[in-house]
């Protein structure tokens, strides 16, 4: 349904340094599909999505959206904006607020190339707004809607052209935690309901996990890591893509040698690790064994048969409702940990940390 390759777009001239901030970037969204770009502001994520939406133009590249090459440098090809069969909601929602809510949705109607009746805006507008559960307000005006309505309303005025392809720049950015929470559901299933092939730009983990088919982690204007959402967080592939999805801890290391299944051991500060490796790593290679907190399991005895077993004390441990959020001091290093609510730890309590073998990878150590 989306096709990009080779995509380039580069900002500044020969006056100024240039940044390139797409860089030569490949990918496809299958239609149906949830397909998100994560990643740190500045990582070329927006970029990407206005040069699919045609509000920028690419140095270099093809896209091809819905089956209709919009832009192909090659072949010289540029579809403008209003001709691509696409529907998009800005991160602000660009709502006229001295129109009604239905004038809102109705607007691109009017202004399209296309003709419509009177009777004809009408069906539109009211079936869009249905989609979106604000059929019964559309004589208000827009600034009367809440957040979690106006954002709904700028779905609706982007579905009304009913476009093959949903474009999304973090659209629930402006929400507060809660609403943002309810939105995330609501989004989702109404893209269900529709099966529309959406492309959705954010900066939040929580937000792409919860939201995603696939997930497209970007960094310096690449794509570094593509997969579903479980596969990117117990999985990551490099060290940058391990900090930025959620927390993590890190424990630097040499590979100390492989089984040739996929793992082997790593020597850290700690002690021996037997731990996942990547494929790229060989005896001697410098890495971080990375674990998440939640994986860390802690024993207040030396458990018998475990293997990755460092014994460590109580740094801090706070309850937090859900879970017991637990700092554990492993000689110079804080390991962080996630254990069930009802363990009652004290400060510099003697525990045992256990690291499952299953839930450690090693990864290439990054330069600072």
């Amino acid at each position: 349904m989306i096709q990009i390759a080779g995509l380039i777009k580069t900002f500044g001239d020969r006056r100024s340094l240039a940044v390139r901030a797409v860089n030569q970037i490949s990918f496809n969204v299958e239609e149906g599909r949830f397909y998100t770009l994560l990643g740190p502001s500045g990582c070329g994520k927006t970029t990407t999505l206005r040069c699919i939406a045609g509000l920028e133009r690419p140095d270099s590249g093809e896209i091809e959206v819905a089956g209709q090459k919009v832009f192909s440098l090659s072949s010289g090809t540029f579809v403008p904006a209003y001709r691509r069969p696409i529907g998009m909601v800005f991160q602000s929602y660009a709502i006229w607020p001295h129109l009604t809510v239905f004038e809102n949705v109705a607007f691109p109607l009017r202004v399209g190339k296309q003709k419509l009746s009177a009777d004809q805006i009408r069906q539109k507008v009211r079936h869009a707004l249905g989609q979106v559960e604000l059929g019964n307000m559309e004589a208000r005006m827009a600034t009367q809607l809440s957040g979690g309505q106006q954002q709904r309303l700028a779905l609706a005025r982007a579905l009304v052209r009913e476009p093959q392809v949903l474009l999304l720049d973090e659209p629930l950015s402006n929400l507060d935690a809660k609403l943002r929470e309810r939105m995330r559901v609501e989004l989702r299933d109404l893209q269900r309901r529709l099966r529309i092939t959406t492309l959705y730009v954010t900066h939040d983990q929580i937000e792409a996990l919860s939201m995603s088919n696939v997930i497209a982690v970007m960094s310096a204007g690449v794509i570094v890591q593509e997969g579903p959402p479980r596969e990117i967080y117990l999985r990551p592939k490099t060290q940058f893509v391990a900090q930025f999805i959620g927390s993590t801890n890190q424990l630097a290391g040499k590979v100390r040698n492989l089984n040739g299944e996929g793992s082997g051991a790593v020597t850290t500060e700690v002690g021996e690790i037997i731990c996942g490796i990547t494929s790229d790593l060989s005896p001697g290679s410098p890495v971080v064994v990375v674990v998440r907190p939640e994986s860390v399991v802690l024993h207040r005895k030396r458990p018998p048969d475990a293997g990755n077993v460092v014994e460590g004390k109580v740094a801090s441990a706070m309850f937090l409702g859900e879970y017991l959020d637990c700092s554990i001091e492993l000689g110079t290093m804080i390991l962080q940990t996630h254990q069930p609510h009802s363990l009652e730890l004290r400060r510099g309590e003697t525990v045992w940390i256990e690291l499952p073998s299953e839930e450690c990878m090693a990864l290439h150590a990054e330069v600072p």
